[in-house]
């Protein structure tokens, strides 16, 4: 994660009402934080992340207002002055049993009898705020206006304004300054779009459902039982050489001694699920100080002439330089295998040499394999770390060479699915010279699809995961029929569910009673099958999965309340929003042993009681 805000980036503002804006940090623009203002973009461009900026007023000659960073000791200056003045105030242990109640600090106390009448009570009065608050809402809105330094002149304004503000309580009057400092300070803090952060954003403010009511204690839970972390320094096969003549006899052959370090996952969270195990893994970031594809020296030199052009605009007023789109359209034309252009002396132009067709861009190890249902996987939430899954030509991210994904047709069955199994065209280089650029790329393009399916197909198929996570409103049950066989002896299962019951039917098919009776021979339909073939057994009504396929079936479940903690006043926050609790189903891939199975060794034989009773013949 990079540690100062980036251009193009999405940040997360978090403002003095407690709610969270979620806005990407486009360069030249102004950003509006809605009462509390607005300022340009570039401000905070390039300055580091959980900075309190304070937005500062307009100067005479200047339409934007500008930012200020808040120092610690200013943002905490209160808790510094009350621990200071505390000093040595902490009772001792020896004087705690001759503690006595009384009314110091403005606390306010009252005596009931055993009906609930009140016999006596403390000679503090109710506050009616609205009755001691002398200024009007009309006052309070010129001030707000007119107001200056950030708003703290409209608080303490506010404060002065109090005719019984001595008569509050400690708690009473700090409770007070909060909430006017929530309504009028003009403050926010720059925060990361982390994991954590979307998806508290996504449950408090946005659509729960969405992510499957999935909060972040939830989320470590599963990466933890999942055993999600990094798989591995990136490997890549070797590029095959092979020419536009040859077909699928040229395709890479998946070697399975190379695959480590592979988790198989099934999300409906909108990608959620996959960016906390890529978040995990390491690969959800771009690494501090690397740069976007189109921060290229060349255009670091075409940005400086285009500066230095509008400065001497006077001199040069048609000044025109490339853009961005230019040369991406120029490298894309290189893909398209148009024969050799010619330079002005007639010497042919020199290209960028072209990868083949059938090389395979995906590592063999540290990969996420994502398992969906429809044409492409829903996860429109990676978006926010800069990464599309559905743009054609994406600049370098990380997630390109390890985010893996097939639907569920391509994996029970293959030959079903024309992108798998229609054989990729051929073509001389003879032909494709007297082709069009258009035909050429859609030629290139078709087959480079062909083989990146079929490598991620046969490698799925192929199994030896290391863990299987999943997040999903299918039936969990028909999710394991089919992807247990994929998993490695010992690698880790974790399901989340927010509700339990589909997880407690998923927990029984794995249950005692249910292991007992498929060993001692209750299950006629499987008799005389191979250990490869129990392991794929579709089930019947009693037995919906092979119950020694998995072993320490658990289900865990973890929430994190906040409490307000206050003299005789400890209690969970109310307000917080209620949504499912949610549940993990957690377990371990078995490899059930073939053949029969028996003790060896040199045990002693215990004497049996009968025989200790009798004695020894004479």
């Amino acid at each position: 994660m990079h540690s100062v805000v980036r251009p193009n980036a999405w940040v997360a503002l978090k403002l003095p009402s407690g709610s969270t804006k979620v806005i990407q940090i486009a360069p030249n623009t102004t950003i509006s934080l809605g009462k509390y203002g607005s300022f340009p973009s570039n401000l905070i461009i390039g300055r580091p992340y959980h900075l309190t900026f304070e937005l500062q007023d307009k100067l005479p000659d200047e339409n934007f207002s500008r930012l200020r960073a808040v120092p610690v000791d200013e943002l905490y200056a209160e808790v510094f002055a009350e621990e200071a003045a505390a000093g040595c105030a902490t009772p001792s242990a020896s004087g705690a049993s001759n503690a006595v109640i009384s009314t110091t600090d403005g606390e306010e106390f009252s005596l009931v009898d055993d009906r609930g009448n009140v016999v006596a009570r403390s000679n503090r009065e109710i506050l009616d705020e609205n009755a001691r608050q002398t200024l009007t809402q009309d006052e309070i809105e010129e001030l707000k206006r007119e107001g200056t330094n950030a708003g703290k002149d409209v608080i303490a304004k506010l404060l002065l304004s109090h005719t019984a503000l001595d008569q509050k309580t400690s708690f009473s009057l700090a409770k007070y300054k909060l909430l006017k400092t929530k309504k009028y300070i003009r403050r926010f803090q720059v925060l990361p779009i982390d994991v954590e952060n979307l998806a508290h954003w996504q449950l408090e403010e946005r659509d729960a459902s969405k992510i499957m009511d999935m909060r972040a204690e939830m989320i470590g839970l599963v990466g933890c039982w999942g055993n999600v972390h990094f798989g591995g320094d990136e490997v890549l096969l070797l590029e095959p050489q092979t020419s536009s003549a040859q077909g699928a006899e040229a395709c890479v052959p998946v070697d399975r001694g190379l695959l480590k370090g592979r988790w198989l996952v099934v999300d409906d969270t909108c990608g959620l699920l996959v960016a906390a195990m890529a978040e995990r893994m390491g690969i959800l970031y771009d690494s501090e100080g690397t740069e976007p594809e189109v921060q290229t020296e060349e255009l670091k030199r075409m940005a400086t002439e285009q500066s230095l052009a509008r400065s001497d605009d006077s001199e040069k007023p048609h000044t025109r330089t490339p853009t961005i789109k230019s040369s991406q359209k120029e490298s894309d034309t290189e893909m398209t295998d148009e024969p050799l252009k010619r330079e002005s002396d007639g010497n042919p132009k020199q290209q960028k040499p072209r990868p083949s067709d059938f090389a395979i861009p995906y590592s063999q190890t540290n990969t996420i394999t994502v398992l969906h249902a429809t044409s492409q996987p829903n996860l429109s939430l990676l978006n926010y770390w800069g990464f599309d899954i559905t743009a054609p030509n994406h600049p370098p991210h990380p997630l390109l060479n390890h985010l893996l994904s097939l639907s569920w047709l391509q994996l029970l069955k293959p030959e079903l699915d024309t992108a798998y199994s229609t054989p990729p065209s051929t073509a001389t280089p003879e032909t494709l010279a007297l082709w069009k650029p258009s035909r050429r790329g859609n030629f290139h393009r078709k087959r480079r699809r062909y083989a990146r399916i079929r490598h991620v197909v046969d490698s799925t198929r192929a199994g030896n995961f290391s863990g299987l996570v999943c997040a999903s409103t299918m039936d969990p049950i028909s999710i394991l029929r089919h992807a247990l066989p994929l998993l490695a002896g010992g690698a880790p299962v974790a399901v989340y569910s927010p509700s339990v019951e589909s997880l407690a039917a998923l927990a029984d098919c794995f249950s005692v009673p249910r292991r007992t009776a498929w060993v001692s021979g209750a299950v006629p339909e499987i008799d005389g099958l191979s250990g490869e073939e129990l392991e794929r057994w579709p089930g019947n009504e009693r037995f919906p999965l092979n119950p020694t396929l998995l072993q320490g079936v658990s289900i865990q479940t973890s929430r994190a309340r906040r409490w307000q903690v206050l003299p005789g006043r400890t209690h969970p926050l109310m307000t917080e929003r209620g949504g499912a609790d949610g549940y993990v189903f957690t377990a371990w891939r078995a490899i059930p042993a073939e053949g029969k199975v028996a003790a060896k060794g040199k045990f002693k034989r215990r004497k049996v009681e009968s025989e200790a009773a009798t004695p020894a013949a004479a």
